[in-house]
């Protein structure tokens, strides 16, 4: 028999955890489908979360799966494979296909599936990443101050990373990689000069590690400058195929195409809230959990005011 929820949330993570723990302190039964792979997987901790600053990302989901179960929340090891929108055997709901072949009904969706980094083919950057390779100052840069500093570009958009970067470094080498000089604009070039940012052209060969640490950046002609942390900029892959597969509209950013929402996270498809990653490339983990808790409110609300209208005939 396929097995019946108000709301099933898709994405275990701060985002989907967040929108569960409102639901289920709304007494709606709710299901949390988490296919375990949170964007920040590879960092130690986490920052700029009060109350939780510092603490491991691992730490901070064990917790707040904790925390759903006590209101009654479900949560399985498993991944959405496929929606379908309008289940024919009642007026509203969507039936859920699991990887595991479970076949799931819900009445509402929650979709907080985020979205997948795609870091620069260089040697070394994988490998280091969320060690001494980073991508957010305001996620890291506190725990790096005052180090040997480089960005790897990875555009031309890259250059605002460069500049924001050197909040945290006085030593601040751009390397450009691909990008051409004649890419960037006058200005970009101005500002990156007043900010004493120095810019190297050339393309990156490889990161230089040595005893667990990061200590340079080796050029393709064999130059090697001494650097302690790495900058880059990944290229944002989000996780939108359950969306589009709904029909939801999509709008292009510079960072990929993200569901078009409102205030609460509510999509163009009805009964169907997006939050966290999945509606945006720079949601921290705390704008996440806030996401997710709007998403939640504005679902119990709906739920209600649907079920009343029923009942008084409306």
């Amino acid at each position: 028999m396929t097995e019946t929820y108000e709301v099933i949330v898709i994405g275990g993570g701060a985002a989907g955890l967040s929108a569960a723990l409102v639901l289920g302190r709304s007494r709606r039964r709710t299901l949390v489908v988490d296919a375990g792979e949170p964007r920040n997987a590879p960092a130690a901790h986490m920052q700029g979360f009060l109350t939780r600053d510092g603490m491991p990302p691992a730490e901070f989901l064990a917790i707040g799966r904790k925390e759903i179960e006590r209101y009654g929340v479900e949560l399985v090891a498993d991944r959405v494979v496929e929606v379908a929108d309008r289940v024919v055997e009642v007026a509203e709901g969507f039936a859920v296909t699991l990887a595991s072949g479970r076949v799931l009904r819900a009445r509402r969706l929650v979709v907080a599936t985020g979205l997948k980094d795609e870091l620069p083919e260089v040697p070394g950057v994988a490998e280091r990443f969320g060690k001494d390779v980073l991508h957010c100052p305001y996620c890291h840069g506190w725990e790096v101050r005052d180090q040997a500093f480089g960005v790897l570009a990875t555009s031309p958009l890259s250059v605002h990373q460069a500049l924001m970067v050197s909040q945290w470094s006085k030593d601040v080498t751009f390397f450009l990689h691909e990008v051409a000089e004649a890419d960037l604009a006058a200005d970009d070039l101005r500002r990156l000069a007043a900010a004493g940012v120095e810019v190297v052209p050339g393309e990156v060969a490889e990161l230089v590690v040595t005893d667990d640490r990061l200590t340079a950046v080796r050029l393709k002609d064999g130059t090697a400058l001494a650097r302690e942390v790495v900058f880059t900029a990944p290229r944002a892959v989000p996780r939108s195929g359950l969306l589009e597969r709904l029909g939801a509209e999509l709008a292009e950013t510079p960072f990929g195409a993200y569901p078009v929402v409102d205030a609460t996270g509510q999509t163009s498809v009805p009964g169907v809230w997006a939050a966290g990653n999945a509606v945006g490339f720079g949601e921290q983990v705390i704008n996440a959990a806030a996401g997710g808790y709007r998403a939640g409110a504005a679902i119990n609300g709906d739920l209600l005011m649907a079920d009343l209208d029923t009942a008084a005939g409306v």
